[in-house]
Order: structure tokens, then sequence, then C-alpha cells
């Protein structure tokens, strides 16, 4: 007889524990040992040592299969379990990470922890275990069309019909609903929620939140209608997505020389400006033709599709210079200046933060980050195996992304959520905008230095996205670069891996709907295309999330800075805007008072976080990986360190970016 010496950790939750029959099977290349009962009492934070007996050496270990099985009462009791360590009985240690619930009465087999990729000659036994094993991954993993247009998700429903291990832990739940008691208790003692009128003033929208509050969000109360801050917002705010440099007006942007005059001054033109790149442009047209929300509070409502050109004048500063609220120029879009009167040229703002509102939310921050991240959560676990390093890498940037996201289709974007509520292009409008931007993204657009480049950005000075998103996305790549390097020894490798080609042609087909004209790769074929494209999946799902996502409070908790829509059509004349004319279109007290609840819940991440670098489940468990992790969050920490010390030195800090507070997934 062989004896095998099996260690079993079960995690620390307060409901980790099982009082279920668990039992084991170890299986070798020589054979697999017959089932053996190794508890049914395992509590909480323990680490549990067994003994095997097999009738032969089962020779180098593959896989362990665990049974979970009724002890005494058939009750729902899931089981979190961190590793299994099997020791053979010439003292050779076999590592199989876990760190998964495991629910019902069940069987579930765990590969030995090593990462290894298929190539042509592989092992017939390893390719039909792992076969088998995301054969059961794809019956619980099945993806559904959201919409005609949109990227695919899981098909489930509810919360309560995810998987087991895609739910949010009890901490994360309980806190997450803390944070919406609260804040529902303040406004709604108030009675803001219920009150359809407008605002008697714009004085009056700092009752929304007494307590929840944060120094940016009120400074910014203050400071709103300033130019050069509405400029700043363009580069630094919850959206730095949609500015690009202008090098020649756009044709239906027709802005002279004369109308911007005032604005730069008698030593330059807007001709002279265009050719020293000094002239950028934030255009809206996507939101042309997007049906408006018919009604809020039985009031109909107005979307505008505008163009807004910013100047960087010579003191760094990018000023807006010119707005126009349509994209059909003529008597009825007059091109909106700064030289106009107060109101006048405050309406126009408005109506272009509006716009900007309704692009970031549904385009930069739900679409390409929450919902292109599901669709990467989905394939990692349909097409990469447990021990597939690339599985290994990408999947704790995944954590908790299909829970929140089906939160938002029942509650935020889903018919009767909180789109249609407060939101111009909520009642089918969403569906439209998601259709159109799904047309457009670029794989350029994916991956921030190309994005940058492609924007004409990368002079811009006070940029803070773009430095600090450089020094992740750098540090990222190094990473990734390491780890794929250890892997794939050559292109060949990367070009015959099936589960690595199957991975990215199923993000190709449901996340980007074979769209070819996006440049999204449908196959990888050489190393250096496999380290980008997964820089980009771990940025995208990390800081990119964070960026558009951790200010919202910061700069939409003043309403008049993001107004979720508007009840009066934009204006087609100039000089007959007033104060009172503003407040009639700005959305109404129970409006606005969703919204800010929203955007505070939103930008406050629940307990049970993971900062971009933190592994605490051990995946890997080679020497090699575990020191470029090391590696990784060595550089993060000097990152973090430089952006701090920037930020004591500015006078509105930019921290969204700084990888203490960056989210390791989509989880919020």
């Amino acid at each position: 007889m062989e004896l095998y010496t099996v260690t079993v950790a079960t995690g620390s939750d307060i409901f980790a524990g099982t009082i279920d029959t668990i039992a084991i099977s170890l299986v070798g290349m020589n054979g697999e040992s017959t089932k053996q009962d190794l508890s049914h009492l395992l509590l909480p934070g323990t680490v549990s040592d067994y003994e095997v007996e097999t009738e032969q050496d089962l020779g180098k270990l593959l896989s362990v299969n665990l049974y979970k099985e009724t002890y005494l009462f058939p009750v729902q009791d899931a089981w979190y379990v961190k590793y299994i360590n099997v020791t053979s009985p010439d003292g050779k240690l076999y590592q199989f990470p876990v760190y998964e619930w495991i629910d019902g009465q069940t069987s579930v087999v765990f590969p030995e922890g090593t990462g290894t990729i298929l190539s042509i000659g592989s092992n017939n036994a390893i390719m039909g275990q792992r076969t088998e094993e995301l054969k059961k991954v794809r019956e619980i993993y099945k993806w559904k069309m959201m919409f005609e247009g949109s990227p695919y998700c899981i098909d489930a429903d509810t919360p309560d019909d995810l998987p087991i291990n895609e739910k949010y832990s009890n901490l994360k739940l309980g806190s997450l609903g803390f944070t919406f008691i609260l804040s529902n208790i303040e406004v709604g003692l108030k009675g803001l929620t219920s009150s359809t009128d407008s605002w008697r003033n714009l004085d009056d929208i700092r009752t929304v939140f007494y307590f929840n509050r944060t120094d940016v969000s009120d400074e910014v109360s203050k400071i709103w209608n300033e130019d050069s801050f509405f400029g700043y917002q363009y580069l630094n705010g919850v959206n730095p997505m949609q500015i690009r440099k202008c090098e020649k007006l756009p044709e239906n942007f027709p802005v002279s020389n004369s109308m911007v005059a005032a604005s730069l001054g008698t030593s330059t033109d807007l001709t002279e400006e265009l050719k020293n790149g000094n002239i950028f442009l934030a255009d809206y047209k996507i939101l042309q033709g997007i049906p408006a929300n018919p009604l809020i509070n039985g009031k109909k409502q107005y979307i505008a599709a505008p163009l807004c050109l910013l100047w960087k004048d010579p003191k760094d500063q990018l000023l807006p210079i010119a707005i126009q609220l349509g994209q059909t120029p003529g008597e009825q879009t007059p091109i909106f200046l700064p030289s106009d009167s107060e109101w006048d040229w405050t309406l126009a703002k408005m109506w272009v933060r509006n716009a900007e509102f309704q692009v970031h939310q549904s385009v930069h921050h739900l679409l390409n980050t929450h919902l292109i991240a599901e669709v990467f959560s989905m394939a990692t676990h349909r097409q990469l195996p447990h021990n597939h390093p690339l599985y290994k890498v990408i999947v704790p940037h995944l954590r908790y992304t299909m829970y929140i996201n089906t939160i938002a289709r029942n509650e935020l974007f889903g018919p009767g959520g909180i789109f249609d509520q407060i939101m111009v292009v909520g009642n089918g409008g969403t569906e439209v905008l998601f259709k159109k931007a799904m047309e457009e993204v670029t794989y350029t657009d994916l991956c921030l230095p190309d994005d940058i480049e492609a924007r004409g950005l990368g002079s811009v000075p006070n940029f803070f996205y773009r430095d600090d998103g450089k020094m992740i996305w750098e540090a990222i790549e190094s990473f990734v670069s390491s780890i794929v390097r250890y892997y794939y020894r050559s292109d060949e490798s990367v070009r015959t891996d099936p589960e690595l080609q199957a991975w990215v042609a199923e993000i190709y087909e449901k996340g980007f709907l074979s769209n070819k004209s996006s440049g999204i790769p449908s196959s990888l074929d050489t190393v250096p295309s496999l380290v980008k494209y997964l820089t980009m999946v771990i940025f995208r799902c990390s800081a990119q999330h964070a960026a558009v996502n951790s200010g919202q409070f910061d700069f939409y908790g003043w309403m008049p800075n993001g107004p979720t829509s508007m009840k009066s059509p934009p204006p087609t004349a100039k000089g007959v805007t007033t104060l009172q004319s503003i407040l009639n279109t700005l959305p109404d007290v129970n409006t606005t008072t969703t919204g800010i609840v929203i955007v505070w819940q939103v930008s406050n991440e629940p307990l049970d976080q993971r900062h971009l670098g933190e592994y605490p489940n051990v995946l890997f468990t080679e020497e090699n990986p575990q020191k470029y992790i090391k590696d990784f969050q060595e550089k993060l920490v000097e990152i973090s360190r430089i952006i701090t010390e920037r930020n004591q030195t500015l006078p509105f800090p930019y921290p969204y970016l700084n990888p203490k507070v960056i989210e390791n997934s989509v989880s919020i």
C-alpha cells in the first residue's frame, strides 16, 4: 500500500465551513485512487491533514476529485475550499489551488497547480481532463444576448441565478446594502425623493446630502461654472475619453476667426492655433438620432448632440471657446461663445455636460468597462481551464463583475430601472446608443497608449489620466510579459495553443460581435501580440474602470455639472436664457436626488476589496511567477508614491489611478 498525505484548507469566511461529508480521490498518470471519506465537519479557517491509501503508486498527480455529499441533513451548505495539498509517498508536494465555493451535492475536479499550456503532441490524458473540465463549466456559464447590437452576457436573470462563485461575499453584499440604506434614509426624510418640482434656486441643490460629501464635490459646487474647470474635466474628470486634438474644423461646425477673437486675444487667431496644435474638440455626434426618454415625472425630455471647441491657452488651461448644440449648423443652431450673456453661455455648457453624462455613463463606463469585462470573464471561464497560466493571471481581475452587472441589468438600465427614471437616454435610448458605440469601437480605443496617440493628446500638459495610466499600463505590461514569456517560449507556442485561440475567438465573437472593422483580434500569432492583449484586458478591468467610475460623486455630486436629463429643448436663439429658464430645464428635485444617490453609491466600493496587484489567492505554484507578482507589486508601490507626492503639489489632486485605490476588477 502507498500512503498519501492530503491537506485541506477551508476559507475563513464565517459561512465557509460545511457539515456535509467530504471525500476525495487522487488521479495520477498511473491511475486513480478509490474514493475515500475525509470529514463530515470542516470549520472555517481550518487546515486539516488526512491520509489516503492506494494500492499502487499513482505516479505524477494530475488532479483531485472532491466529493460533497449529505451527511445528516439535506440543507444548503456551501463549502469554501482554499487549496488541497497532497504529499506523495516519496515526499513530493503537489499543490491544487482551488479558492472556490462548492455548493450542493456534487463532485468537482481540480487540476494540479502547475501552469501548463496545450500544444501539438500534448498528453491525451491531460487534454481529456481539460476538455471535460471546460465541458462542465460551459453547462453553468451560458451566453445570452442582452439586446441586439450589444455584447453578450451570462444567462442569468437575477443575481440569485448566478454561479455561486460569481456572487458577492456576505461582507460585500452587507456593505453595499448599508451604503444604500444610509444614503436613501437621508434624502427620504427630507422628502426629496417624492418631489417632482423644479429647483427654486441652484443653492437648494446643496441640501440633497449633508453627511455624504467629499472635499472635491464641495469644491466643484463652487467652481463648476468656471471655463477653466469645464475644460479641466476633459483631461482629469470622470470621463477623459471624449476630447481629441482638432487639426481642422468639422464642416458642420463653422467657427470663424472673428467668433473666437475675444477668447484668443489679439496676438493669435483660430487658424494659427489650429496649426500650433492648441485646439481640441469634443464631438457628441454619437447622440445624433438617439431617441429621448419620452417622459420623466410626466414631463417631456430633450437630448442634444453638441460640438464643443476648446483652446489650450498660454497658461496651459483648456478653455471652451465655442459650443454648437446640434450637428446641423444654421439659424436654429447658433454657436454659443464665452462673450455671450452669462446665462446663454452657462446653459450651453450645461447642455454639453448633459451630453457628457449620457456618453460617459452609457459608453465609456457601462459598455467599455462593465459589459466588456463580463465578456472577458465569461470567455475565461468557458475556454481556459484552471491550470492554464492565462486563467491564473486573469481571473483575479474578473472578481464579482458578473454580479454587479446582473444587478445593473435589473436595477440600472433594465426596464423601469434608474436610467429610465433619470436619464434622457433611458426608455430605449441606451440600447440604440450601445449599438452605435459597438459599431464604432476599435482596438485602438481599448489600448491606452494607442488611444492617447490617436487622439493627439501625447503632449498636452497636466493630463494626469494619461500620465498615471501610462505608468500603470507599463507596469501591467511588464508583469504580463514576464508571465507570458515564462510559459510561451516562441510565437509558435502562442499560435498552437488551442485554448488561448478559442478564448480570443470567443471574446471577438461574443464581445465585439465579429466586427472586422474594429481591429479587435480574433486570433493571436505572436508573443508580443498576446502581451498587448492581456495588458488591455487587465487594464480595462481595473485601472480603466477606476478612471471612469471612482470620481463620479466628486464631479456629478453637484448636479448642474452633470445634468442627467433636460426638460426643455436646446435654445435656438441667443439672448433669451434666464436663470429661471435654466431651473425649468434642469432635472426635477426627485430626479436630481436619485442621480446623486446613485453616483454616491457607485463611487464607494463596498468592503471586501482587493486593490490592483493584490493576489491573496495563490493560484501560481511555481517560484518564477510568484517572483513576477512580487515585482509587479513593488512597481505599483513606487507608482503610488509618485502619484501621492505629485498630488500634494496640485490645487486639484487626481487620485483615481493611484494603485492604492484601484480595484482589481469591475466590482461596483
